[in-house]
Parts: C-alpha cells; structure tokens; sequence
C-alpha cells in the first residue's frame, strides 16, 4: 500500500542528509548531523583519566549526556542516554583505554522527528573526529508503523504521532576501521547482516516488526555511504577498506 506523505517522500525515503565534523573547537571531537529539519550537534570529551562510579575499572567508560533544545531533561531523555550509551559502548574498543572515561553531549537543536537516530549518528561521527578507538560505524534509523499496517522511515514529528508503533534500529557499518582481516563475520554471519541496537515502542507484531527490519537495513546502506563520505579524511586508510 502507498502512502502519500506531506513531504512528497515514497514510504523508503530519507530526508536530505548533512553532517560536518570539527565544529566545536574546545572538544576532543564534535559533529552535527541532520536530517531534514532535524538537527543534533555531538561534542565528545577524552578519554580522561578514571571511570565513573561502579565502572569496570579494566575498561574504559563512556558517559552520555543529553542536553534538550530547552528545559530539564525528562524521562524520553533518560531513556534516550542510556539507549545511546549502550549502542555507543558496544561499538568502541573500551579495552585500549582502561581506567577512563569519554564523555559524549549531545545538544538538541531542532526535533523534527526520529531525534534518537540523529544523535546516534551524530554521536559516531563525533567519536571517528576525536579518535577514539573503534570496532566498527553505526547508522541509525527510525522506522514507523501506521494503523493501516503500511510502514514508513525517517519520519517528521507530525508523522510520528500519527504512527501505531515505531522501531529504533541501529546497523554495522559495512566499513571496517580497526578490525583485523577475517573478522567481519558474527557467530558465522557477515557482519552487515546483524544489528547493534533495537528498540521498539508500541503494538508491533513480529511480522511488522520483521518488516521495519528489511526496511530499515536497505536504507541503512545509503546512510553508510552519507557516513563514509563524510568521515573519509577522518578514516584509517581513508575509504580503501569501505566494504
């Protein structure tokens, strides 16, 4: 089924996407990521010496900081800092820096929707710009479900609230920074074929659901690409090892 959106978007098609790096000059590392009308700018700090109370002090640790456009930070926003620390701690080598810890911001310019997504990739992007150590990229993307079943990505904020249920997925980047040759399989799997984080609010059932997770992974290609264009002079090799 077609859906007619506001914006003249097929159901499979992202909004215009930007990103620039070293934008903040006091940062360690920083980025803005947008997509369409919504915009987050990431700033990363460290690695600094000492983890956080109840750390593995064997590893490094990463700290997230969410900082809305206006007013105190809610519940949404709590939910938002530990999703992104949990999808950020997963893609890092947190052995190479034990004992320290990284602080990620991530400031709120403007929400037009999928919010989370922006600031995960926003957050990658600040982490390839500060150098810190690396498994592999992540793309992030939103993918909704309306009440007629039809399924839609990277929706605006008055689509959203439309939606029954909606998806938050984040995928590996297919480009490998620091692993070694041979590693790009998962428990046997090609690496592209996984997912990092998954996280879903909403009546979705498991064949919606499965749907939103082909949808999600064919676009995040072209986010893959966006991404590795954009961090091409910040990559090891520069785009040599792109997959």
């Amino acid at each position: 089924m077609e859906v007619d959106r506001a914006d003249g978007r097929n159901p499979n098609q992202l909004r215009p996407l930007a990103c620039s790096c070293s934008i903040l000059h006091r940062a360690h590392g920083s980025a803005s990521w947008s997509q369409g009308d919504t915009k987050v700018l990431a700033a990363v700090y460290g690695p600094k010496a000492g983890t956080k109370k109840n750390e593995n002090p064997e590893k490094a640790s990463i700290e997230v900081i969410w900082k809305p456009r206006t007013g105190q930070i809610g519940k949404p926003e709590k939910e938002y800092e530990m999703i992104l620390k949990r999808t950020l701690q997963s893609i890092c080598i947190l052995t190479i820096n034990p004992n320290t810890t990284t602080s990620v911001i991530i400031q709120v310019v403007h929400d037009d929707g999928a919010l989370l997504p922006c600031a995960i990739n926003a957050a990658c992007a600040a982490l390839v710009d500060a150098g810190i150590p690396m498994k592999h990229l992540a793309v992030a993307i939103c993918c909704c479900l309306a009440e007629s079943g039809y399924c839609i990505l990277d929706p605006t904020k008055l689509e959203e609230q439309k939606m029954k249920a909606f998806a938050y997925l984040v995928f590996p980047n297919s480009i490998l920074s620091v692993l070694p040759e041979g590693s790009s399989l998962v428990q046997g799997e090609p690496m592209e074929h996984g997912i990092i984080t998954s996280v879903t609010h909403g009546a979705m059932s498991v064949d919606d659901y499965f749907h939103c997770l082909e949808r999600g992974r064919a676009a995040s290609a072209k986010l893959s690409d966006f991404l590795r264009r954009s961090l091409q002079s910040k990559l090891p090799g520069g785009l040599s090892k792109a997959g």
